[in-house]
């Protein structure tokens, strides 16, 4: 039954998804919003509501090994897994932009956190949390990214989009409000499924939400790079990545602590670290071999260390 449950609510989550971006992007278009701000928010913001609703219904549940797990394993399968299996499919040519700021930012989003959660090395304390203080510094530094998306549109013009299907508002807004429904119920019913499963195995809830409900909630993304990668638009395939890494760190976790602070083990150390040093190394293939290229032979290394480190996570426990 939990199997059963996970499923459903992933199936709800991505359903739901599609319904909000489709109609979300809609609504901005009706209020003369630019596609290129389009792109960088709604659809980025579509991309991880899965995240961002799991995590709303497990913070509200208590389940706090849930809410870190699931953060930090989705930012490990987006960059490790996910751009792995893009630039397998085919070599990434990545912009200068993405270079020089958005993964460096990202990186910089990795180490805040752990910063944040590490209150013993910082101020000695005998606990660890995320508190709302430090959900308040995340989200001000998301808003610093927002500041950077909008420049960013301003510089680059109203890039016309061919895929945003011309709706009434009635069905906009039925949409927009089937796909919160969609995302609110389906994130409740991973969360009931997750901690199920977790009991019925004897495991820890962070194991399952460092692998199964993190790569659930990641399918968005992992649609959204593949087809970027077959089509050979890499923007769209390294750009999602980094974006919705950004997004979950800053925003995700940030709306997670205000909502209730969240207990931190600090055994979530280690997946901190690999989430930090996967993004570091995506930084680094950057200027190996063929400059802002992500190759296929990179692509086959990032999914070989998500193998290994996959198996980590199940002998650990």
């Amino acid at each position: 039954m939990a199997v059963i449950i996970l499923i459903l609510g992933f199936a709800l989550l991505i359903k739901g998804a599609h319904w909000f971006v489709e109609a979300a992007s809609h609504l901005a278009r009706l209020l003369k919003v630019s596609d290129i701000v389009i792109g960088l928010t709604v659809v980025a913001f579509g991309t991880s509501t899965p995240e961002v609703f799991v995590n709303i219904m497990a913070s509200l549940a208590g389940s706090d090994d849930i809410v870190i797990g699931n953060i930090l394993g989705s930012n490990t399968a987006n960059v490790l897994l996910i751009l792995g299996i893009s630039g397998i499919i085919y070599p990434l040519k990545v912009m200068s932009n993405t270079v020089w700021k958005e993964i460096p930012l990202s990186i910089l989003a990795a180490f805040i956190f752990y910063v944040l959660v590490n209150d013993h090395l910082i101020d000695g304390h005998s606990f660890q949390q995320l508190s709302r203080i430090d959900g308040i510094v995340l989200l001000s530094f998301f808003g610093i990214f927002l500041t950077y998306v909008v420049n960013l549109s301003k510089q680059q013009g109203d890039i016309q989009d061919q895929h945003i299907l011309s709706l009434r508002w009635g069905k906009t807004l039925f949409l927009l409000a089937g796909g919160l429904a969609c995302l609110v119920v389906g994130g409740k019913l991973v969360v009931e499924g997750a901690v199920d499963l977790a009991r019925f195995l004897g495991v820890s809830e962070s194991l399952i939400g460092l692998t199964v409900v993190a790569v659930g909630t990641s399918l968005p993304e992992l649609a959204t790079s593949v087809v970027a990668a077959m089509k050979k638009n890499a923007d769209i395939a390294v750009g999602n990545i980094v974006g919705s890494n950004i997004f979950n760190i800053f925003f995700i976790l940030g709306i997670s602590a205000i909502i209730r602070p969240v207990a931190y083990n600090s055994q979530n150390n280690i997946d901190a670290l690999v989430g930090l040093g996967a993004a570091a190394l995506t930084l680094f293939v950057m200027f190996v071999g063929k400059k802002k290229t992500f190759a296929r032979s990179e692509g086959i290394l990032f999914v070989a260390l998500y193998v290994a480190y996959i198996v980590f996570l199940i002998q650990r426990g």
